[in-house]
């Protein structure tokens, strides 16, 4: 065939497929599932929160170890790219409290439908239900008709991480592509614990205004606390020290300092409850005192302590299926500075499946669009110089 194939439909490919098609090259889009993009429509429940507005070297620095290689792509297509990317394709944007960028219509859905407007009007055409499986003789995929054989010109491969099957990501490339790929782990989840039986009722209770330690990382945040352990936003960002064997301790009263604390436990007592003596001098709610009774028993003399550094007990992070997103995946050294695979020429590789992490709050999208937009140039490169 003529042009680009790009193997998977989520914002890497379809980013790919938009710069090969708007340099005038015909471009097939191949994705397993029956429609396109259905992570991004997932994420879009929650708002879509597509980037972070905030200087570069800090936005930079959530990528941790990939920052050196993913560096140029997103200089090239940072947060108020993202932004004027979004705005260019009919949304109105808007900056949360917290630097997070979303849609004013709060959903993926508006976006993504002006997107594939866009991608038809440049000639794009979409195959969904073809399943890659593997690389011998072509590029061989299952699909509705039978099995479908592909020879493009340029590949860009955009097929997502190992997180989330049933949207599409299921790592199963990584078994017979013949890439070196780092082992998937899952990131941004959730993780285990065996509460006992008085947190029952507490079960999707969020925990709001306190502060996180793993390791040298210390965020304010929340989280919810869920039947089999805890998950949300705190948790995330610091759900990768926290993989790595960081223990994770809870400063309950973070605008408090551990004096400020010992002061407030000082005033008398009386005939109040602990729960009463705990919530009028601490603010401490419902929540939070479970917490402190789950981890804290028998409760020392200096409560103050546990207040602020109370210890986490956990098992382990929840299945790499039930996370947000992963790491691990195709080792950069296999790719050159055009994200093409240096031993497979006109073969390129975007978004989760690179070996790369980053937490929620914008950089996962940012970090996919801009690897897709760098891999689409490429490739769209390589078919104008052939």
């Amino acid at each position: 065939m003529k042009g680009a194939l790009i193997i998977g439909g989520g914002p890497a490919g379809l980013m790919a497929a938009d710069m090969i098609s708007a340099a005038g090259h015909p471009v097939v889009v191949a994705e397993a599932k029956p429609s396109v993009a259905r992570k991004f429509l997932m994420a879009g429940k929650s708002g879509l929160n597509l980037t972070k507005d905030e200087p570069f070297a800090p936005f930079l620095a959530n990528f941790s170890e990939a920052a050196p290689q993913l560096r140029p792509m997103l200089e090239a297509f940072g947060p108020q790219d993202a932004i004027a990317w979004a705005e260019a394709l009919g949304q109105e944007m808007f900056t949360g409290s917290s630097g997070r960028v979303f849609p004013k219509v709060m959903k993926a859905s508006p976006l993504l439908r002006n997107w594939l407007a866009r991608l038809a009007t440049q000639g794009v055409e979409i195959r969904t239900r073809h399943r890659w499986v593997g690389p011998q003789d072509g590029y061989v995929f299952e699909a509705p008709q039978g099995e479908v054989t592909f020879h493009p010109e340029v590949v860009v491969l955009a097929c997502g991480g190992a997180s989330w099957a049933r949207l599409g990501s299921d790592g199963a490339w990584a078994g017979f592509a013949g890439l070196p790929v780092a082992p998937f782990q899952p990131a941004n989840m959730g993780f285990e614990i065996d509460w006992s039986q008085h947190m029952a009722k507490h079960f999707g209770a969020p925990v709001k205004s306190v502060a996180l330690l793993a390791g040298d990382q210390r965020v304010r945040g929340e989280f919810v606390i869920s039947e089999s352990g805890i998950e949300g936003g705190g948790i995330y960002a610091v759900s990768k020290a926290l993989r790595e064997g960081a223990e994770l301790t809870l400063d309950l009263v973070p605008d408090l300092s551990p004096d400020g604390v010992r002061a407030r436990l000082a005033k008398p007592r009386g005939k109040a409850s602990l729960s009463n003596y705990l919530r009028k001098t601490l603010k401490l709610d419902a929540v939070k005192q479970a917490l402190l009774m789950e981890f804290g028993r028998p409760l020392p003399d200096d409560l103050a302590t546990l207040v602020k550094s109370l210890p986490v007990g956990m098992k382990g992070p929840k299945p790499i299926d039930q996370a947000i997103s992963t790491a691990g995946g195709l080792q950069f050294d296999a790719l050159d500075d055009a994200l093409m695979v240096r031993d497979r020429p006109g073969v390129f590789a975007a978004g989760e499946m690179l070996d790369w992490e980053a937490p929620t709050g914008g950089y996962l999208l940012t970090g996919c669009l801009a690897t897709g937009r760098w891999a689409g140039l490429s490739a769209a490169k390589r078919l104008q110089q052939e």
